[in-house]
């Protein structure tokens, strides 16, 4: 019990400094490097929401998926054809990228849940190559090869005065603030019995189904907010590039979430923005050097998997916890030494 509460004051304390960091960071990055950092650190709390749909499904439900990039590029055609195409406001297409993504997940899901293993791993890459080969295909809708740019509506409008995210603080803090919002609701939502439900699936989906789980519903229902989560960082990312293309709906963009998620510790809250953190600052500072930087990359995944299977999250985090109860044995080891030597 000790180890546990340990647990969650470490994720609590580790989850504070994270944010502190993000929420700093316009400021902060400027002052020790080039601002262009900034922007990459945007980057990384978008991709850490994607890598956090994988986490969701992985390392909570024990289901792996290579097709989120699906409802990532669904997110952002969302946005994209709601602005270009509807006309739509700022707030407007906003939602109906996640909306759409969400939507998708539901649609694929109701199919996809019924598979395990390795068979629910593969209809998901279907699902993702047949979606990406529709959208190549409505060039007038999407774009095609050469994708659909848009120009950016404001967020808000008071006569002559408008803000929008024109503005890079602007977007940088809406991307931070959704972002945040949405991982403190996977936080809420694993911890609620619903999130237990989840991890009972994972570890034993016979016993959880004898007990009276519905395993079907749960798994659909973790699919769909897996999608919402996907489809919200797609039309993040639609709003932070003015872009969508169908080359984000290709699985390749789904295996970087599983790496990321993977590193940063699947099974963690955390871990998947740890995880894409790293990463992208390997990919940001050793492409400009090296061509082949991808090898670092697989390296890293492979020593994570040998020597640390809950990722790098999850090897802080029990390393951390474990440093009390080591400290208070040899403690109690002391006294015990000195009445042996007397």
């Amino acid at each position: 019990m000790m180890s546990i509460n340990m647990q969650k004051i470490v994720t609590l304390g580790l989850g504070g400094l994270i944010f502190l960091f993000f929420a700093a960071a316009p400021v902060l990055l400027p002052l020790v490097t080039n601002p262009f950092w900034v922007s990459i650190a945007a980057e990384i709390l978008i991709w850490s929401l994607l890598a956090a749909s994988v986490n969701l499904l992985l390392g909570y439900t024990g289901l792996l998926s290579f097709g989120q990039a699906l409802y990532f590029g669904v997110g952002m055609y969302g946005v994209a054809i709601g602005v270009s195409k509807f006309g739509l406001g700022f707030w407007p297409a906003f939602g109906l990228g996640i909306f759409a993504g969400t939507t998708m997940a539901a649609i694929t899901g109701t199919l996809a849940v019924r598979l395990t293993w390795h068979y629910f791993a593969i209809i998901t890459v279907v699902f993702s190559l047949i979606f990406y080969f529709i959208a190549l295909t409505l060039k007038s809708l999407t774009g095609g090869d050469d994708g659909l740019a848009f120009s950016l509506p404001p967020m808000m409008t008071w006569g002559d005065w408008q803000i929008g995210l024109t503005d890079p603080n602007v977007q940088y803090y809406f991307v931070f603030f959704v972002v945040a919002a949405c991982f403190l609701l996977m936080g809420v939502v694993l911890r609620s019995p619903f999130g237990r439900a989840l991890v009972a699936i994972r570890e034993n989906a016979d016993r959880a189904e004898l007990v009276g789980f519905n395993v079907y519903l749960l798994r659909l229902t973790s699919f769909i907010f897996a999608g919402f989560l996907a489809g919200t960082a797609g039309a993040l990312f639609a709003l932070f590039g003015r872009y969508a293309s169908a080359s984000y709906m290709f699985y390749h963009v789904s295996g970087e979430a599983v790496v990321w998620a993977i590193v940063g510790g699947a099974g963690t809250l955390l871990g998947p923005i740890i995880g894409t953190g790293l990463l992208i600052l390997i990919r940001e500072e050793l492409s400009l050097y090296w061509d082949h930087y991808l090898l670092l990359v697989g390296a890293i995944v492979i020593l994570t998997v040998r020597f640390a299977p809950r990722g790098i999250a999850g090897f802080v985090i029990d390393l951390v916890a474990k440093l009390p109860a080591e400290h208070r044995r040899k403690s109690e080891n002391r006294p015990k030494k000195r009445e042996a030597a007397e």
